[in-house]
């Protein structure tokens, strides 16, 4: 498995934990390309002001790690915190269906946040990702590379209208095991599939050496170098439909190889692996009733344990979520 996912997804179709959002008006959502869109090419933008900013955004969310990431000889560009890139999680620099994409994200802001209980915008979002996903900490709003970031994915939502809804925005969207997601059997599927990128002990594989800045040429799925546990990838049922439609490395959803009960049990061995620990996790999902039912932190739905709400089966949770039993505050 190259590239596995490694954070909650900063994408324009990955939302479904949300409340539904009003619709914009009619005219504002007809999208001609919405089911053959692609990202578009950055070779044909001029050497100008703005061709140069979207070409730094997309060098920071490619080699993040050079830019901003903590073995960088600048002390005050150490916003993240792991050595990860944001396209270890967003495939082809954001551009590939059922990889997380970008396309269509900058026009999808602002937007509700069930993880916030909020409005929250793509910088918001951006900064979401860094302290999670990148282990990391904010960027400033204001600083040269969120505006690069910015601009590149303001590109990527070229011709794209204001509330389109893309297919192959976010990750496969998969079907509930009936029973738990089992790590013993995820581990057989790693093994198989996974180790000849990632190690046996799923550090992945340096460019370089440790302190280079060069990052990973395969990431790190677990360990002081991953995402922590407050990603979305924590979450086993967006790992599962990530894993479903990317990995191993040469597939995509249209030749994926791995069952669902296979991409279910493997993010469910990666994700019961050690891992950076947010502080203050309690504080997601103000209104409990938008925490999604396999986010596995307190405070939990009562009657179901951590392991449940991690591995499943998660449909009695959902049971009890409909007759209005939720987290407590």
């Amino acid at each position: 498995m190259i590239g596995l996912a490694i954070g909650a997804g900063l994408t324009a179709g990955a939302f479904a934990q949300s409340p539904a959002t009003p619709a914009a008006p009619t005219a504002a959502v007809v999208a001609p390309a919405a089911k053959d869109w692609q990202a578009p090419d950055i070779s044909k933008l001029a050497d100008d002001k703005y061709g140069q900013m979207v070409r730094q955004g997309k060098a920071l969310m490619e080699e993040t790690y050079k830019h901003i990431g903590p073995e960088v000889k600048d002390v005050n560009k150490r916003y993240a915190g792991n050595n990860l890139g944001c396209t270890s999680c967003h495939m082809e620099a954001g551009g590939r269906k059922f990889g997380n994409p970008w396309v269509g994200t900058f026009v999808s802001f602002p937007q509700y946040r069930g993880r916030e209980d909020a409005i929250s915008t793509t910088e918001e979002r951006i900064n979401g990702c860094m302290e999670r996903s990148m282990n990391g900490k904010p960027l400033p709003l204001d600083s040269a590379e969120m505006k690069a970031m910015m601009t590149y994915l303001q590109f990527l939502s070229t011709g794209i209208p204001v509330g389109a809804k893309l297919e192959g925005g976010g990750t496969l969207k998969l079907k509930a095991l009936a029973r738990a997601a089992d790590p013993v059997a995820g581990k057989l599927v790693y093994t198989a599939t996974c180790v000849a990128c990632h190690g046996d002990n799923g550090q992945g594989v340096r460019r370089g050496k440790a302190g280079d800045a060069n990052g990973y040429q395969f990431p790190p799925l677990w360990g002081p170098d991953s995402y922590n546990n407050g990603a979305g990838m924590t979450r086993v049922t967006l790992a599962a439909g990530f894993i479903k439609g990317n990995m191993p490395s040469g597939i995509t959803h249209l030749n994926a190889v791995l069952t669902d009960e296979q991409a279910f049990d493997v993010a469910a061995y990666i994700n019961s692996q050690p891992r950076p620990v947010k502080k203050n996790l309690e504080a997601d999902f103000p209104a409990r009733k938008n925490k999604p039912v396999d986010a596995a932190f307190a405070p939990y739905t009562p009657g179901f344990s951590a392991e449940q709400h991690k591995f499943g089966p998660w449909q009695p949770i959902q049971a009890a979520r409909e007759k209005g039993v939720y987290p407590p505050k």
